[in-house]
């Protein structure tokens, strides 16, 4: 399985990373890559076999879509595997280092765009996470 990487170091404590990537409450806030998206809506079951379901919408209505995915291993506070809605597999990991925390998520790409565009997607979404956290 070749799997996508991206990654980011938080100025944040493990708690609190953890908190704001699993608490749909903070997921609208954070979860789009460019400032002209949004995540209007949000709900985690954080449990084994629960679903998540994040709306991903352009801000002017012109598109939308529902990322979702079951979770299939929680290590809480460690690391997280799940089956996306359309059948890939993504991990995210935390790592504290002390004051920081390193968050890597890896993900089997999808096959309609280039995997260059889609690191590159997941990382703005990634480092939009880490502003977020850092600022609040």
């Amino acid at each position: 399985m070749n799997l996508v990487t991206v990654k980011s170091s938080i100025k944040a404590p493990l708690n609190k990373v953890w908190d704001y990537w699993t608490n749909e409450i903070h997921v609208i806030n954070w979860n789009f890559a460019a400032a002209d998206w949004h995540c209007p809506n949000a709900t985690n079951n954080l449990t084994v076999g629960g679903e998540f379901h994040y709306t991903m919408a352009a801000k002017d209505n012109s598109f939308s879509f529902d990322f979702w995915g079951t979770y299939q291993k929680i290590d809480t506070k460690k690391n997280i595997e799940i089956l996306i809605g359309d059948g890939r597999y993504m991990k995210v990991t935390f790592e504290s280092t002390g004051a920081d925390t390193i968050v890597t998520e890896q993900f089997e790409p999808e096959q309609e765009n280039p995997v260059e565009m889609q690191q590159a997607g997941w990382q703005m979404i990634l480092d939009n996470f880490t502003k977020y956290v850092e600022q609040h």
